[in-house]
């Protein structure tokens, strides 16, 4: 009797669950639609469609407007909130602190020194340090920022194979952005004012500078570290208890740290290559995920925050073009604004003895 009745909740639950994706799903065709519409040039949603089918007699400039801005924009805020908010979902994981976020390893600390040198670099040593960013234009802050994050990840990486604690490398993680920052304000300190408003572009995020060329790039790097990310839900179930645990259940906790570190590690260098540092994402959207779906178990919360950073990013993307107007907030702005009373909501709520990390 107690079997059945078990088995009925849990039926019921996972009912309950496919409800909630689904309504996820036309929540995020919705914020598609609108962004695709709205704007400083408003297009009605028929001729969008036309626009993407290919359909005779659309507006040229209706048609450059969809194919060549919004649509490119739309898939990088989808990507990048899948990849920001993943991240962040196995950070607050390996580390077991509801407040980590993918950049807690100094990984976009990496991505902004290579921008900073890229662009303020060329004033020092007589200006052979690295040509100046107009040398290379937007394909060269890409390139800069790939170096720079991959360095600080192969950093992370090596370390994640030596250390036994994940507080001693959460320590490390710091101390590389915390040193790379300083390299940075070093940097800013001896720059003309013109460089330094550049870099300062650069580091408020933005989802509309990717073109379809460097999507090619994007997309199948996030793909692949979502890919790695996919192998892991039983093993992040494991670590959510305690590595001792997870040691006890026959995991290879150090082979498991290196994947999380990989793929988390990859996830956001790849966005803050392309789009710049973007925050809050990663640190809010696996809280969502947890309590709309009220549960910690990771074969339900990885597709979660794929479905939610997406609709998150897309919405901030939406929010911060102000349609109707020519105004285009920067992304870092938004999801601040999104971001900073959901962070105070979790610390208040861990301060009352409550948990984010519902099972």
């Amino acid at each position: 009797m107690g079997d059945n009745k078990q088995q009925a909740v849990q039926t019921s639950n996972r009912k309950g669950r496919l409800w909630i994706f689904a309504i996820l799903f036309l929540v995020l065709l919705l914020v598609v639609a609108l962004n695709l519409t709205l704007g400083s040039v408003r297009i009605p949603l028929k001729d969008i469609l036309g626009t993407i089918l290919g359909s005779p007699g659309i507006k040229d400039s209706w048609v450059y407007i969809v194919r060549s801005y919004r649509l490119p924009k739309i898939v990088t805020a989808i990507l990048a909130g899948i990849a920001l908010s993943a991240s962040g979902l196995q950070m607050q994981t390996m580390f077991r602190n509801p407040l980590a976020d993918p950049f807690i390893l100094g990984i976009n600390s990496g991505a902004s020194l290579g921008v900073a040198i890229a662009i303020m670099g060329s004033t020092m040593v007589g200006g052979m340090f690295l040509p100046a960013v107009s040398s290379f234009g937007e394909l060269g802050i890409v390139l800069a920022a790939s170096v720079g994050s991959g360095i600080v990840m192969a950093l992370i990486l090596l370390a994640g194979r030596m250390v036994k604690s994940p507080t001693t490398l959460l320590i490390l993680g710091l101390m590389f952005g915390t040193a790379t920052g300083a390299l940075v304000s070093l940097l800013i300190y001896f720059s003309s004012p013109e460089k330094v408003k550049a870099y300062s572009v650069w580091s408020y995020g933005a989802f509309n500078g990717v073109t379809w060329q460097q999507l090619k790039v994007m997309a199948p790097v996030i793909v692949f570290a979502i890919g790695i990310l996919a192998f892991l839900p039983k093993g992040l179930n494991a670590m959510l208890l305690s590595e001792d645990y997870a040691k006890t259940m026959g995991l290879n906790t150090k082979r498991m740290r290196v994947l999380i570190l990989l793929s988390a590690s990859i996830l956001t260098g790849t966005v803050t290559a392309f789009c710049g540092p973007i925050g809050f994402i990663g640190v809010a959207v696996p809280h969502i995920a947890r309590n709309l779906f009220k549960t910690s178990n990771h074969k339900i919360l990885i597709p979660a925050v794929i479905v939610i950073g997406a609709i998150v990013a897309v919405a901030a993307d939406l929010l911060a073009q102000m349609p109707g107007s020519q105004l285009v907030l920067p992304i870092n702005v938004v999801t601040s604004l999104f971001g900073a009373p959901f962070v105070l909501w979790v610390v208040l709520k861990q301060k009352r003895g409550g948990t984010s990390f519902n099972v």
